[in-house]
């Protein structure tokens, strides 16, 4: 596989005027063409993923309604789910709270004002008083006014600032949009890892139980040889340890069985009694029956939501290292409230009771002991760092599909050895039956062959488990929409 390549653009600083700002580019990444393990069984690679659709649902290919239905659920009722949409929402409210700031803020306001002029003010106390060299007061010492209006407010704009700051905010919503939906592709992988896990338990403790039948069986007939003064002590010692070996292990299965069905209950909301309800059925382990498309390398950047979340993190704190580098700049702000004012409520919309107010201001912070310059390099470093994880998530993706391949390939090819080795055994079984029908053989060797029958069922079984998890990973590994 080649190494991954990312070009990346570092923050470049253009001056536009006054202004400066960092420019932003999507990482190009130079990946192999296809994958090095893309000829194992049960897939279908060599063909791009891109706007495909192509494994959505694709568990439905193991044929198993009860799956498909705790899926379902699962996805409508996960509280984790519920969360991660409110999150959402929040972002979205960030978002629209930033965005505001770009616009004017427009307030209105109304009321009544009385007040009264003390005659030893220093301003206007000669105006209300007769100790003036008029002789007589000029205004009248009581005072009150209507009065109605708008305050208008904006700052402007001119280096970016508050639009880096908005578009930062804006991607912060996106990164919980796809962390939802990388959420429900965990949460749905995690319902069908459990599923699988609870009904190979289930199969795997009817075959324990089964051998433990025909155990007990041969136990009775070692311990009837044995009074018989046929048979020894040792072939009765052996017999009961086999049997005890077995019935240890229907216990750990029944452990691990309520372990996921428990698991199964958290994961849809549910009580443990109505999960066990759902799942009172005994079903057998459902097997995948399809082929699993695994596109090419570069597909897994759009599909993967761990690596889009990567990507939009570049972006993000690209934007917020252009808000931190245009905050070294002057703001300037625009005021106004214009308005009526009068003496009488009936004169205060005539036109002479207008009255207006308008101010432009500037702000500049021309020395804060290099805090703004901090910021600028604080900013530069977190985007280098969002980079590089950019890279490592890629690399570590490319490696998971890779390793998934490999394993799901021996998988299969592990599991058909082993049937080819239970169809041995069911053949062994069959012929111990005859020549113990023809008195060639004592029924103990038919015991012990349907016991290594048993086995090697019960190893089919860990098989088929295998390979379904296998799918699973892989599936997962590939990303995609997993969303009903």
């Amino acid at each position: 596989m080649k190494k991954l390549n990312l070009t990346v653009l570092t923050a470049a600083l253009i001056l536009t005027g006054c202004a400066s700002a960092p420019n932003y580019e999507q990482p190009r990444s130079t990946l192999a063409d296809t994958y090095l393990n893309r000829a194992v069984s049960g897939v279908n690679s060599g063909q791009s993923l891109t706007g495909q659709q192509t494994n959505a649902h694709w568990w439905s290919q193991f044929n198993d309604p009860t799956l498909n239905e705790l899926i379902r659920d699962a996805q409508n009722q996960n509280i984790p789910l519920k969360v991660a949409s409110e999150r959402i929402r929040s972002a979205q409210a960030f978002n629209q709270i930033v965005e505001s700031f770009k616009v004017p803020t427009v307030g209105l306001g109304a009321g009544y004002t009385s007040y009264g002029i003390s005659e030893n003010d220093p301003l206007l106390g000669a105006a209300v008083s007769s100790n003036n060299p008029l002789g007589t007061a000029i205004i009248d010492s009581d005072q009150s006014a209507f009065h109605a209006g708008m305050t208008i407010a904006w700052e402007l704009d001119l280096f970016g600032r508050i639009d880096s700051q908005a578009k930062a905010a804006s991607i912060r919503a996106e990164q919980a949009e796809i962390m939802c939906q990388g959420l429900t592709t965990l949460i749905t992988s995690d319902v069908l890892h459990n599923y699988l896990q609870f009904r190979g338990a289930q199969e795997r403790k009817t075959i324990a139980l089964e051998l433990v039948k025909d155990q007990q069986q041969t136990l009775a007939l070692v311990e009837k040889i044995h009074h018989s003064g046929y048979g020894s002590q040792l072939d009765v010692a052996r017999a009961k340890a086999m049997l005890a070996a077995t019935r240890a292990v229907i216990p750990q299965l029944e452990t691990a069985e309520n372990a996921h069905q428990q698991r199964l209950a958290i994961l849809l909301g549910e009580s443990p009694r109505h999960m066990q309800e759902r799942l009172a059925v005994n079903s057998p382990l459902p097997s995948f029956n399809g082929l699993i498309p695994t596109g090419l390398p570069s597909d897994l950047l759009q599909r993967r939501p761990d690596l889009r979340i990567a990507e939009r993190e570049m972006a993000a704190q690209n934007a917020e290292l252009a808000a931190a580098v245009a905050n070294q700049y002057p703001k300037f702000y625009l005021t106004g409230t214009p308005g009526v004012l009068a003496g009488d409520f009936d004169d205060l919309f005539d036109s002479d009771s207008a009255t207006w107010l308008a101010s432009v201001g500037v702000s500049w912070n021309l020395f804060d002991g290099g805090r703004t310059d901090a910021m600028i390099k604080l900013q530069e470093s977190r985007f280098e760092a969002s980079a590089l994880t950019y890279q490592h998530a890629v690399n570590s993706a490319i490696g998971e599909v890779e390793t998934l391949l490999n394993g799901y390939g021996n998988s299969q090819q592990y599991q058909s050895l082993l049937l080819e080795a239970e169809a041995e055994t069911e053949e062994a079984v069959g012929k111990a039956l005859s020549l113990y029908q023809a008195g060639l053989i004592d029924y103990l060797s038919v015991l012990d062959a349907q016991r290594q029958q048993h086995a090697m069922r019960d190893r089919v079984v860990a098989a088929r488990l295998q390979t379904a998890n296998m799918v699973v990973g892989l599936n997962k590994a590939l990303g995609g929409d997993w969303e009903i």
